[in-house]
């Protein structure tokens, strides 16, 4: 697992063994985070130039870390698990971004409303299957996590359905293999605006 583009591209990412607890995480393939990160750059969304970024279900860190390598100012990650938060260290110590990342450990599914600046960039990865995404994105959608033109860039697997709560809406959607990426706006009429 590699680093794919930015000025850390080609730099190693240390991934999961194959040896029980960590057999858990599973990151995004460099193939599907690159295609990812192209859909941002060549499509309406914020610029990863200087974007705050937040990374949920954070794992190993490689798409958060991805940003950051493309001009990201910051990335803060969230992951309740050891043995990810312990990937997460090494992975941003190892690639000397100490100063530019906060690593959070958090049950997501208790995480209240956000007290801090929002974030344009937001990267959801939950465990295939558990239901979760959908109360995750209520959280964030409630809970002044976002900017007004924020994307959320969700990946679930391909055969999950999503729905959205109303103040968000899908901007679109790809699959790859075994998963599926959706990219969801704030809704116009969820800014305040009449």
């Amino acid at each position: 697992m590699r680093v794919v583009g930015g000025d850390l591209r080609g730099r190693r990412l240390i991934g999961p063994q194959d040896d029980g607890g960590m057999a858990r995480l599973r990151p995004t393939s460099d193939r599907m985070r690159e295609a990812i990160f192209n859909i941002l750059a060549h499509g309406d969304y914020p610029a990863l130039d200087d974007a705050r970024v937040l990374d949920i279900f954070a794992g190993t860190g490689a798409m958060g870390i991805e940003a950051l390598s493309r001009g990201a100012r910051e990335a803060t990650f969230i992951d309740n698990g050891r043995e990810a938060r312990d990937l997460l260290r090494q992975n941003t110590n190892s690639l000397g971004l100490k100063d530019r990342v906060r690593i959070m450990a958090v049950d997501i599914m208790r995480l209240t409303a956000n007290t801090g600046a929002p974030f344009d960039i937001i990267f959801c990865d939950a465990p295939y299957g558990k239901g979760m995404t959908a109360p995750v994105l209520t959280m964030l959608a409630e809970g002044e996590w976002l900017t007004p033109d924020a994307v959320l860039v969700v990946e679930t697997a391909a055969d999950e359905s999503l729905d959205l709560p109303p103040a968000l809406h899908l901007a679109n959607e790809r699959r790859y293999g075994k998963g599926k990426i959706w990219l969801i706006r704030v809704a116009d009429d969820a800014t305040g605006d009449t």
